[in-house]
């Protein structure tokens, strides 16, 4: 296997067997937001405190390039989830590819997939609940903040912070008062039939005073679907999935009315979103210097099916999916955190965190083009069809020890421990139904592949950080981060149609199907930092950090050698494993707060040097998703963000980005498209990124004579063109950049709001992404039109009513 840039992967077991996390988060915009009162973002007037660097400072002056955002911000937006988030983050992009998957989530362009997929099972980013590593797609309701850590934070946050942390930061039991607050949402979505429902509730609870409170956040989101599957067949295995074939695509079609009813059926509005999430904590309290919070959070997702098209494939729509089977996918997560904090003497502050993570993800797609893409000959079967079945499971405990110091004095510091064990099991299916009749095989349960991945994955680290204060403007820091992983995998795959291993009825694998492997490294990684702040007003920073993301053991059952006659389904020596990749970050930035606060300005601008890069690839030997590592980059650009208040009434916000992110090395011949081989080479673009992106937020809030507010916002984003693969190359696409707008006015008062909204208000058709590469379009074998090109779609327009009630 060569190791390059980007290796385009054109199989669905990509998606399947490739990813390792179906989760993905955002980033938000750099605005100093004002805290909400009895939220845990103190402050006052129009400053927010931040702690992403492990002590309380406010946003204006914190000496690091960290944005953050007020749940006011969240609410105005509604924003949910992650494809909420990036349309108004500089340089973020994150496709929107329904609740099916959570998009690839990329920040300051530090990404080497195609498009397609969309597990962010590869992300470069770090993501935080609070104190604690999440790796969960958790709703973001009763959130005090949420915090953004732009550039490398290999130091304090080095579980994969290579190009960036999140930290979501959740509002925290209150002793003092009892507090409920009710949130819900009725709306409509074009091109569906049904309304959307969404609802949540934060319940906050004193029951001993000063000593012991619980507090709730749960919700409900009903989110109607949008894309219809309107050739689902009747009976797999005996319909015909295309009536009529031809010699070029033109010639094949679904046939007429009469072979439609004999063949298919339709189901609409797929790419649906039911969701319920809870996240409770308990704290316990024997003084303000000791403190124990236990947390429990659980959320289940379902949807039916992709929010994708197939690009006109034998004329289907815009909104019409041409898959043979409805592709139902669940998410089942659980989350159980206990964080204590304890002051010592007023000399440290010792925080301790410890979380379990249960999660468990199924998932059945239609398999038909991966099998016919593979050129088996399936396609003399006139009633081919096949799909697949995907279930794992992840285990993880990590834990933190940290030492903050309290003592004061010009030096201050951070020393800490981290440990984390993830583990990983897989099992894999595809079925072909009527085919074993067919060709005269004893198979009745029509199973054509299995494969099962066991992983175990062990990393350690110990880190510290110092800053000395050399005048009251001026600090100058320095930290250092060791870590060291251990990962090991076994696995088995198997062909039961044409195996001897797994005669009928068996569905076992033979111990000469079953191999392990294992893989280990460790390293460093460090961050210079130095701030000078001219005034309260004006501050300047310069920071060189690094970054690093683990390697690991891919999740593919290893080769026996020599191969086996027949169909081989493996990794071989070589890509069994791959190592860590680091990212080196140069970046200076400004803060501002003039006329008084009315204008407020950070800006900054940045190099990152990316070298081992981890690319998504795919085995010699049945296409299974891997990574390897290879190839050099870098990403360079600059983002600005603004806010200025011309009138007491009136807020207006901005950002931009510039994302300028290439190859800096050749990788010849490491693109594949349709069997062939092509390069990449310097100076090609990235993919999955936009290179500008930029945004504008108008709010006018009007009082009334009775003490409430009628509040109007409107908001509007754009997207820039998107690269599906590296610079164009193996069949690549440049993906159109779009312009999104979205409003609403809001009645506002002490104990209630009421308002209308309307969301992508122009119902923008725009594709967020692509899957496979264009020359899978209209591809036909034997008269059989192939259905594996697509586009990933944006959620067309939403209008609805919102309301929110305190007491």
């Amino acid at each position: 296997m060569s190791k390059g840039v980007i290796v385009a992967v054109t199989s669905f077991r990509k998606t399947l067997l490739g990813a390792t996390i179906l989760f993905g988060l955002g980033t938000v915009p750099a605005f100093a937001q004002t805290a909400p009162s009895g939220g845990a973002a103190e402050g006052t007037g129009d400053e927010i405190v931040v702690t992403a660097t492990r002590r309380q400072t406010t946003l204006q002056d914190a000496p690091i390039n960290i944005s953050a955002i007020s749940p006011e911000t969240l609410s105005r937006q509604r924003i949910d989830d992650v494809r909420g988030l990036a349309a108004f983050t500089p340089g973020l992009t994150i496709a929107d590819t329904g609740p099916a998957s959570t998009g690839n989530v990329i920040l300051r362009g530090i990404s080497s997939a195609d498009t397609a997929g969309g597990t962010n099972a590869q992300s470069a980013l770090g993501i935080y609940l609070g104190e604690v590593p999440l790796y969960l797609d958790f709703k973001l309701i009763d959130l005090a903040r949420v915090e953004v850590l732009q550039g490398p934070q290999g130091t304090l946050y080095g579980l994969g912070t290579l190009s960036g942390a999140i930290r979501y930061m959740p509002n925290r039991p209150n002793t003092d008062r009892i507090s409920l607050e009710y949130h819900g949402r009725y709306f409509g979505v074009a091109h569906g039939s049904n309304p959307g429902v969404n609802g949540d509730a934060t319940f906050n609870l004193p029951i001993v005073a000063d000593h012991i409170a619980f507090r709730t956040a749960t919700g409900y989101y009903d989110n109607p679907g949008f894309i219809d599957y309107p050739y689902l067949l009747k009976q797999p295995g005996v319909s015909n999935p295309q009536p009529v074939r031809g010699a070029t695509a033109a010639q094949g079609s679904f046939g007429t009315p009469a072979d439609y009813a004999a063949n298919f059926y339709r189901r609409k509005d797929l790419n649906y979103e039911r969701t319920f999430t809870t996240r409770n904590q308990l704290l316990l309290q024997a003084s303000p210097d000791a403190k124990l919070f236990l947390t429990y959070a659980h959320q289940t997702t379902d949807t039916g099916g992709q929010q994708s098209n197939g690009a006109g494939v034998l004329g289907t729509g815009r909104y019409e999916a041409p898959w043979r089977y409805a592709e139902p996918r669940s998410r089942k997560a659980d989350l159980y955190a206990a964080e204590l904090n304890l002051g010592l003497g007023g000399i440290a502050d010792l925080v301790a965190t410890a979380a379990l993570t249960n999660q468990r993800n199924r998932a059945q797609s239609d398999n038909t083009d991966l099998l016919l893409d593979l050129d088996y000959g399936y396609e003399a079967f006139p009633a081919f069809s096949s799909y697949n079945t995907n279930e794992t499971i992840y285990r993880q405990f990590n834990g933190e020890v940290r030492l903050v110091s309290t003592h004061g004095g010009p030096f201050s510091w951070v020393i800490g421990g981290f440990y984390n064990n993830q583990r990983q099991r897989s099992q894999y299916r595809e079925y072909v139904p009527g085919y074993p009749e067919f060709a005269g095989i004893n198979r009745p349960d029509a199973l054509e592949y299995m494969s099962f991945i066991n992983t175990r994955t062990k990393e350690k680290a110990v880190y510290g950080e110092g800053t000395l204060h050399i005048t009251d403007a001026w600090q100058v820091t320095g930290g250092l981060r060791y870590y060291k992983y251990d990962a090991f995998a076994q696995g088995g795959t198997d062909t039961p149609l044409f195996s001897k291993n797994t005669p009928y009825p068996l569905v076992v694998f033979a111990p000469s199907r079953i191999k392990s492997g294992d893989t280990s490294a460790d390293g460093f990684v460090w961050k210079a930092n130095t701030s000078y702040k001219f005034s309260d007003a004006l501050l300047a920073y310069a920071t060189y950090s690094t970054g690093y993301r683990p390697g690991n053991v891919n999740r593919v059952a290893p080769c026996i050698l020599p191969l086996p006659a027949g169909q081989n389904v493996c990794a071989l020596p070589n890509e069994l494993s791959y190592q860590p990749d680091k990212t080196r970050n140069a970046e200076i930035g400004v803060r501002s707060a003039l006329f008084d606060k009315r204008l407020q300005l950070t800006a900054s601008i940045y190099r990152i040097d990316w070298k081992g890069i981890q690319i998504p690839s795919q085995t010699v030997n049945g296409a299974v998703g891997i990574i390897v590592n290879g190839s050099e980059a870098r990403s360079q650009g600059f983002d600005v963000s603004a806010v200025l208040r011309p009138v007491p009434r009136l807020t207006l916000q901005g950002t931009y980005a510039y994302v300028d992110a290439k190859l800096t090395k050749d990788a010849p011949g490491v693109l594949v498209s349709q069997g062939q081989t092509f390069g990449a080479f310097a100076g090609d673009r990235l993919p999955g990124s936009a290179k500008h992106t930029a945004s504008g937020q108008a709010t006018y809030t009007q009082p009334l004579d009775n003490g409430a507010d009628i509040e109007a916002t409107w908001a509007t984003a754009y997207i820039g063109d998107i690269y599906s693969r590296t610079g164009l190359r193996a069949n690549g696409e440049a993906i159109p950049g779009y312009v999104t707008h979205r409003a609403s006015i809001t009645y506002r008062t002490d104990r209630f709001d009421i308002g209308v909204f309307g969301d992508n208000l122009f119902d923008k058709y725009a594709v967020t992404s692509v899957s496979n590469d264009r020359s899978s379009f209209n591809q036909v074998r034997t008269g059989v039109v192939e259905r594996y090109y697509s586009y990933n779609v944006l959620t067309p327009r939403r209008l609805g009513v919102d309301f929110r009630v305190r007491y």
